[in-house]
């Protein structure tokens, strides 16, 4: 049996960007701070209207409701694009999220992975206009960091110029299917594993009423995958964009700004869990294939956007293998133990 969950009531910083030209060095403090504690902060005035945010909400709930055969048409590639279920496994679980996601980027990743537009009208438009507005939002977060950091305030707004064929940067449109709530939660099922992001910068768009994201900070190195056991549930508010530091932005800060570890809880408590489907959509700010990594102090070697990927990739792989290896030890001691 899995032991009970650890919870304690943090407090998530809420940030304004409200007359942010003029506010831009109080909000560069508030920024630094989140990031160098928690590595979690909310956005409020951030510019994307609630109505806006809603709509996208629709166009995404538009894309699942295709049958899987039409999805399947825009398959998941290893260029980080594309359509996925129940594909995604996390070292820390060994087992599949129990979702669905369609991954889209600006550049050329994209090529042959929107569908046509007498399938879905409208539907490659509107997400590209939703993108850019969440870009615009990122590379405020980027100026001010870049100051916390003291380098210049385009440094890292250069180094994600989305413009660029060589982009990564991500819109991860989710849905996690709906749960049972009359029966037991089977074991090995999970709506999202616990994990850290490899980017930069993740903008997370939830629907309120559809809780279950939970954090749990305390990590030290972002070349560790350590985790800790103590967990802080974050309740969706409508129009606030939850943000979390990646492992991209640890490291380029020299591990002063922390990637923190988060979860989407599997519901298993009837009248205070969320059993229903659960969409949300998260923008992963990722650099240039060329862009040039290292923090201030050298704390790491140089590295490019595209090395510091497949080295994230690698080490989110050994960890999956791992943890794959123990669960079938546990399995192979519990046969010769019945034998």
């Amino acid at each position: 049996m899995a032991p009970e969950t650890k919870y304690a009531n943090r407090t998530i910083p809420k940030i304004s960007l409200a007359n942010f030209d003029s506010r831009i060095s109080e909000i560069t403090e508030q920024l630094v701070n989140a990031a160098e504690t928690d590595g979690f902060f909310g956005l409020v005035d951030h510019g994307i209207a609630l109505e806006e945010i809603e709509h996208m909400f629709d166009t995404s709930a538009s894309f699942f409701a295709l049958p899987d055969s039409e999805k399947a048409k825009v398959p998941f590639s290893h260029l980080n694009a594309g359509w996925e279920k129940n594909a995604q496994i996390r070292p820390s679980t060994g087992q599949p999220d129990r979702k669905e996601s369609y991954q889209m980027q600006f550049g050329a990743n994209m090529d042959g992975l929107w569908l046509p537009e007498d399938v879905l009208p409208g539907f490659k438009d509107e997400s590209l206009d939703f993108m850019k507005k969440a870009q615009g939002v990122s590379e405020k977060l980027m100026v001010c960091f870049a100051r916390g950091l003291g380098f210049d305030d385009d440094y890292f707004v250069k180094a994600h110029d989305v413009s660029r064929r060589e982009t990564q940067t991500v819109l991860r449109l989710l849905h996690y299917f709906e749960v049972d709530e009359t029966a037991p939660v089977p074991e090995g099922y999970y709506r999202a594993g616990a994990h850290v992001d490899w980017d930069f910068i993740t903008l997370l768009f939830q629907r309120a009423g559809q809780s279950g994201l939970e954090i749990c900070p305390g990590r030290e190195a972002s070349t560790a995958f350590g985790i800790g056991d103590t967990w802080t549930k974050v309740e969706p508010t409508p129009g606030e964009i939850v943000c979390n530091i990646g492992d991209l932005l640890m490291s380029w800060s020299d591990d002063r700004f922390k990637s923190t570890f988060h979860r989407v809880k599997t519901p298993s408590v009837v009248g205070e869990d969320y059993f229903g489907p659960r969409y949300s959509m998260a923008f992963f700010n990722q650099p240039c294939t060329d862009a040039v990594i290292q923090g201030p102090g050298k704390k790491y070697p140089a590295v490019t956007g595209r090395e510091f990927t497949q080295a994230a990739m690698n080490r989110n792989f050994a960890a999956l293998k791992k943890k794959k290896e123990a669960l079938q030890e546990v399995k192979d001691n519990l046969v010769a133990a019945s034998a």
